[in-house]
């Protein structure tokens, strides 16, 4: 490619990049997909070798693994032929790779069968067809995540458990110290590299706290448009991973890494807004609740239930929920400012209305999670349907208890004919088959706690 063709695709990328560069030549690019776990996938190439209108292949077998790598015989006719999918960069989430070496760009691209339609089972592709049924009523859904996670020293033996790293004092942070600004200065070193980093790809950053957890962390994100914002969160756990590295620490997003320890959730504040006008639908003129809230809630309530494992994918997912009370609430009921519910609708003035979903685990894929929640939503409100009434107090116990195993969700969903039409069965039958088959593999594990306590006393 000539230097003209490099200057003109440069031109798409921020003002941020162009500052960490410095005016240095772009070495190399990486085109990246996130797969269903959430991970990234792709290639890497010499920058000279990139233009913006590019097409490369990948082959569709990458989602007929499991999360730990094992390929899985599912009904899909002619499975094994392994048909090339193609990909095409989506420039607008063009950004640095602050953690390598040389100069380089990353860039998430969309995913193609040959014929030109969008590839069913992309996870990108399914948030995105979730809100073009949004756009096709004049609406447009607005998000904001919550994202927890778990600084530990590194884990080498799989056997041991995981631990806390040791601060700048040289003691290890006590938990249940939430918002406290002591905790976060301890390990002022991977916050600053995170926030080096995120900087240099243009990732916003709203709030940073302490969460209850020891050497459990919490980053809000701006709110914003639900693709968008789910690139910046599939960003985030690389980025976030990358400054842990950097500071010789791990960084971890299992939904319940420790024990004794709260669990890590992705909250979601979703409200929606009307394209013409701007104005969040879920509040009237005078500022009361309209009967499209109402409903968004009671299709949250009513269709939640059938996609956890959407939000709750691995078998450690439940672990939170099953466990954690006030802190991962395993129901879903829904009440103003109240923690103990699986639905919150936090205070806030009319236009700022919103319902949060406080069921999604961090160990999600979010643009399948995002995707879920918005679809269930989505559906209350087609077809109108009524939550339950306001919880009053707090929910230890309820008639809407969440499934407390995979196996469970997984019969939910499998019975959730009208939601898996709305996402695609393709997509649903493949995620379904993943999901049984990873728990399949987790069953003939044989814990540290079991070879503890049954070796030999029973």
């Amino acid at each position: 490619m000539s230097s003209a063709n490099i200057a003109n695709w440069q031109d798409s990328l921020s003002e941020e990049f162009f500052s960490y560069s410095k005016g240095a030549k772009i070495d190399g690019v990486e085109c990246i997909i996130p797969d269903l776990v959430g991970t990234s996938r792709g290639k890497t190439m010499p920058a000279t070798k990139f233009r913006p209108d590019i097409e490369m292949a990948l082959p569709i077998s990458l989602f007929y693994q499991t999360v730990s790598g094992d390929y899985v015989d599912m009904d899909i006719e002619n499975q094994w032929l392994e048909k090339d999918t193609i990909l095409r960069p989506d420039m607008s989430t063009a950004c640095a790779v602050p953690w390598a070496d040389d100069v380089s760009v990353q860039v998430i691209c969309d995913m193609f069968n040959r014929d030109g339609t969008p590839l069913s089972v992309a996870p990108r592709s399914i948030l995105k067809k979730v809100m073009a049924a949004y756009a096709e009523k004049g609406w447009k859904p607005v998000i904001a995540p919550e994202l927890e996670f778990y600084l530990t020293t590194p884990n080498l033996d799989p056997n041991d458990p995981i631990e806390t790293p040791v601060g700048r004092t040289g003691r290890k942070v006590p938990s249940r110290q939430v918002y406290s600004m002591v905790a976060v200065d301890e390990y002022g070193p991977v916050i600053d590299t995170i926030y080096a980093y995120a900087e240099q790809q243009g990732l916003p950053i709203d709030t940073l706290i302490q969460e209850g957890g020891a050497g459990q962390i919490e980053i809000n994100l701006m709110h914003g448009d639900p693709l968008h914002v789910a690139d910046q969160v599939f960003y985030f756990k690389r980025t976030i991973r990358e400054a842990a590295l950097k500071n010789n620490v791990f960084a971890t997003f299992m939904a319940k890494p420790k024990r004794d320890e709260p669990g890590s959730a992705m909250h979601v504040h979703q409200s929606v807004v009307d394209i013409q006008t701007g104005k969040n639908i879920f509040s009237a003129e005078d500022g009361s609740a309209t009967d499209l809230f109402r409903w968004f809630t009671g299709g949250s309530q009513t269709y939640l239930m059938q996609v956890m494992p959407l939000m709750a994918p691995y078998v450690n997912s439940f672990r939170r929920l099953t466990v954690d009370g006030q802190s991962a609430p395993a129901n879903l009921e829904w009440a103003t400012d109240n923690r103990t519910t699986g639905l919150r609708v936090p205070h806030s003035r009319p236009e700022s209305r919103r319902l949060e979903n406080r069921v999604i685990g961090m160990d999600c894929n979010p643009y399948i999670a995002i995707a879920a929640s918005l679809a269930c939503g989505y559906l209350g409100m087609i077809n109108k349907i009524e939550p339950r009434e306001e919880a009053t107090k707090e929910v230890w116990e309820s008639d809407l208890p969440l499934p407390s195993s995979l196996r469970e969700a997984l019969d939910y969903f499998e019975d959730a004919t009208e939601i898996r039409s709305f996402l695609g069965e393709d997509f649903c039958r493949l995620y379904e088959q993943i999901k049984v088959a990873e728990n399949e593999e987790y069953q003939r594990e044989i814990s540290p706690w079991e070879r503890r306590h049954l070796l030999l006393n029973v």
